[in-house]
């Protein structure tokens, strides 16, 4: 059983804070906390798979109960008994619990009864619980008081993947540490190192295939690491990974996605065709067009969102994506965003990916050349222009109108459809005088916004200032209401219909 293999994952374990690798922060925090004396009682650990939560509570259980000094330390030898012990998971003061198998009250019961007995070879008991948020509301209820209060010899370290799903009440009585995805550049090192202790030949192309893979997690990398070097047998080269996660070259994408915006529709689904016959996985192609999408709107000219040069990209495919920028817009790059996520799900659940991707590669071709709403209001007569549509001329004048009675000024409005400042004119108020821009009114209400409100829309219709005078007293003129009423009481028709109903009144004029 000695001879059988260690995956790179186990064999190359941080063993120590100085050898966790991304998390710069985590590994100061915890270490000034032990140099200091000020341990607390419970930690909670959550981050995505693979970035060291599990790990890292091995490390601290190991510098609470290393023999090399006669208190806890941040530098613990991985020597002595004890961190032996705690490294091949078989120390007796060290539990690691999986909580997706022990959910329910009764196990966290019998842990919680154990928990008050003293340690028997080390300084501390430790309880790791992996997984945490799988366990119960009664279980989470059950820990809750000794998670608080616990006995002086006990420390809790929970870890997981899902820290919305862990109660507050549990959040609220731990020291929380977020670990965070391990930076491409960091795991290029790790990989790279690790490759010369296995004395494995890793081109630095492939090493940057395998990181981007990894997403931030170490355990991933070295998964795929491991697999590429079994696939290889030892020479791990660009062509062999890419072979290996079905992935098209980042050439092939730019390449690609020239061809597609282009609007050859015909040579964009060849190409297709090539692609997928040289063994590439659709959906991871799509990825990598996604990637393509938002690197390509970064380095628009019209955004420039910050540097870069940290792109997955060389510097000739830079400046062939930043020619192709050139002549396609954002909007452009926007909508294929766009249709590229909606079509996520699709390929995912698609019985046949090739056709669901030929539709997407014309969908994505028809959207590119769509005009944008700019350009659309710009082409259609009489629109209003809009905001980033350039301005036809520099000597167009808004249209205005000229106002000189009250008659002319209530169908103005009206026209304008400006309901309430007509309503209220044509109810309320009294014209005595309009002339040459200037208004003289009496307001049988008296509303103080009135005024403001006509002078800034006079102002604008007539392209003059307008001053507004109100008189204190009326002089018993009609409002134009008043006059289209007497008007109408004054038809013969209408004269003639009310005579034949008794008591009959106007009591509204549309």
């Amino acid at each position: 059983m000695d001879n059988n293999y260690t995956v790179l994952a186990r064999k190359y374990r941080s063993q120590d804070f100085q050898s966790l690798i991304g998390q710069d922060v985590l590994v100061k925090t915890l270490t000034t906390a032990i140099n200091t004396g000020r341990i607390a009682h419970a930690y909670i650990f959550t981050g995505i798979r693979g970035t060291g939560k599990t790990s890292t509570a091995r490390i601290l259980a190991k510098a609470l109960n290393c023999l090399s000094s006669d208190r806890p330390t941040a530098t613990p030898c991985g020597v002595c008994e004890n961190c032996r012990a705690i490294a091949a998971g078989q120390h007796i003061d060290v539990m690691e619990i999986d909580a997706a198998s022990h959910t329910g009250v009764d196990n966290m019961r019998d842990i919680l009864d154990a928990a008050q007995y003293r340690p028997t070879n080390g300084r501390y008991k430790v309880y790791i619980i992996d997984e945490v948020h799988m366990l119960s509301n009664s279980a989470f209820n059950a820990l809750l008081k000794t998670l608080e209060e616990p006995p002086a010899h006990v420390i809790f370290i929970l870890a997981t993947t899902e820290i919305r799903r862990v109660p507050v009440t549990i959040l609220s009585r731990c020291q929380r540490f977020d670990l965070v995805r391990v930076p491409v550049e960091t795991l290029k090192k790790h990989f790279a190192w690790i490759a010369e202790q296995e004395k494995v030949e890793l081109s630095d192309a492939a090493n940057e295939l395998l990181a981007r893979a990894a997403d931030g997690s170490v355990r991933d990398g070295l998964s795929l690491l491991d697999q590429a070097i079994a696939q290889t047998g030892g020479h791990v080269d660009e062509k062999s990974v890419l072979d290996m996660l079905k992935r098209a070259d980042r050439g092939v994408v730019v390449d690609f996605m020239e061809t597609l915006l282009s609007g050859d529709t015909a040579a964009a689904i060849a190409r297709a065709d090539e692609i997928y016959t040289n063994g590439a996985d659709l959906t991871m192609l799509l990825n990598d067009m996604m990637e393509w999408t938002h690197w390509a709107t970064r380095m628009h000219p019209a955004l420039h969102a910050g540097d870069t040069n940290n792109s997955p990209y060389t510097a000739d495919q830079r400046e062939q994506m930043r020619k192709i920028d050139a002549r396609v817009s954002l909007n452009t790059l926007s909508r294929i965003w766009q249709v590229m996520v909606a079509a996520v799900p699709e390929m995912q659940t698609s019985s046949n990916q090739k056709q669901c991707f030929d539709m997407l590669i014309i969908r994505l071709i028809h959207i590119a050349d769509m005009p944008s709403v700019a350009e659309i209001l710009t082409k259609t007569p009489n629109a209003t222009p809009h905001p980033s549509a350039p301005a036809q001329s520099t000597t167009q004048q808004p249209q205005t109108q000229k106002i000189t009675t009250a008659d002319e000024l209530a169908a103005a409005l009206k026209a304008s459809k400006e309901i309430l400042l007509y309503s209220y004119y044509t109810d309320n108020i009294e014209v005595s005088e309009i002339t040459d821009e200037h208004l003289k009114y009496f307001d049988r209400r008296g509303d103080a916004d009135f005024a403001p409100k006509l002078a800034a829309w006079l102002n604008k219709k007539t392209g003059h200032t307008w001053s507004l005078e109100r008189i204190a007293e009326s002089q018993h003129a009609h409002t134009i209401t008043e006059q289209k009423q007497e008007e109408l009481e004054s038809d013969p028709m209408v004269a003639s219909a009310m005579d034949l109903f008794a008591d009959a009144e106007i009591v509204g004029i549309k």
